[in-house]
């Protein structure tokens, strides 16, 4: 788990933590609910050992992200709009994704 680095990238006002592991063509891992990036880190791990760049967010309000002021408002919509800004912000125009209910 040494090679995951930790960032946090500012999403509309709130800090997001991503936690990544940069390599190759970009897989991002969607936590379920209430876990968080922390569920992917052995698949994390294998996949930048196979060349892929691995990233994990954790979505608002989870893990090392920080709480909305409205949590109860959030939406799907808030989930998507908050990946599509971390991945502008990583420069990344396109990934692999892995999602868990």
């Amino acid at each position: 788990m040494e090679n995951i680095q930790h960032k946090y990238v500012e999403v509309r006002g709130l800090k997001l933590h991503v936690a990544e592991i940069e390599t190759g063509p970009a897989v991002v891992f969607l936590h379920g609910f209430p876990e968080i990036w922390y569920s992917w880190r052995h698949q994390m791990i294998a996949l930048s050992t196979a060349g892929f760049r691995a990233i994990a967010p954790d979505y608002r309000g989870y893990g090392l992200s920080e709480m909305p002021p409205e949590p109860e408002k959030t939406t799907f919509r808030d989930l998507i709009d908050d990946l599509l800004a971390i991945l502008d912000s990583f420069g990344i125009p396109k990934v692999f994704s892995k999602f868990t209910a």
